[in-house]
């Protein structure tokens, strides 16, 4: 088995088809591909109706506040159909919309001759993100758009959003019948980084894994990750957080190992 547990669609940012992906996958050799829209179920029917040679893990990709800082979590093998965590998956999309059109008002702002009109078309139906602004704000010249000066978390053109504390999105995973892992807990790429002691935290909350292989996240890190994974009792996953051609990744680039796969499939068993 060759297993990704982190991909991306055009459902959220990504910008590949979700009917697409099973092809491409198979292609790459996987045979287990787990799709991770953020916050939202949306390209899960198409993706598992165009899966012939590929196993598809219905999940999802979760943003959270883990005390001052946004992190996310994975929700694998959850049930799109349970209600609590559809509503709020739903809140936290409809809040999306609301940020993304106050980012590009403030893009504008600042001297950023982008649109609204722009940006939705980039989008092509998804919800509103930070990576459709980005795309929009390169087009006009500005490559690097998440630094302080524009759309960075606290950047002159953040806005905040609505999110859940990771602990009660752990709880919503596990109440609908999956499991949690944390993704990419110390990427290079982003501003926070999350410590043994919240990791520890998270454990004791019913976080069941960790992503330590992640193209983010450099071979040592990655080696201190499955240590305090094996510490704490957490499941070590690795995996490509493909989007398509918004990241220079390919699919299959990091896989998690069929055992701990198979430990992931039993303990979501258990919970649902």
């Amino acid at each position: 088995m060759t297993i990704d547990l982190h991909t991306h669609s055009t459902a959220s940012d990504g910008t590949t088809p979700p009917a697409s992906l099973p092809r491409l996958a198979a292609k790459a050799g996987l045979t287990v591909l787990a799709l991770t829209d953020h916050d939202t179920f949306a390209g899960l029917a198409a993706a598992t109706a165009a899966a012939s040679e590929v196993e598809i893990v219905p999940g999802v990709e979760i943003s959270c506040r883990l005390d001052d800082a946004e992190v996310h979590l994975l929700g694998l093998f959850v049930a799109p159909s349970h209600a609590p965590l559809a509503a709020e998956l739903e809140l936290i999309r409809t809040d999306r919309v609301r940020r993304g059109v106050r980012m590009v008002e403030r893009c504008r702002e600042l001297g950023a001759p982008i649109t609204l009109a722009q940006v939705e078309t980039i989008a092509a139906g998804a919800p509103l993100g930070r990576p459709h602004i980005a795309a929009a704000l390169a087009a006009v010249g500005i490559a690097d758009a998440f630094t302080s000066d524009w759309i960075a978390d606290g950047g002159r053109a953040d806005v905040p959003k609505h999110v859940l504390s990771t602990v009660d999105a752990i709880a919503l995973v596990r109440a609908a019948g999956g499991v949690a892992v944390l993704a990419h807990p110390r990427s290079v790429k982003r501003r926070a980084s999350v410590s043994d002691a919240q990791l520890a935290a998270l454990a004791s909350a019913g976080l069941a894994g960790i992503e330590a292989d992640h193209p983010e996240q450099p071979p040592e890190v990655r080696d201190r990750l499955r240590k305090v994974a094996a510490d704490l009792g957490l499941l070590a996953t690795g995996s490509s957080d493909f989007h398509g051609d918004r990241k220079p990744v390919r699919l299959g680039e990091h896989t998690t190992a069929p055992e701990v796969f198979a430990a992931l499939r039993e303990s979501a068993v258990s919970v649902s």
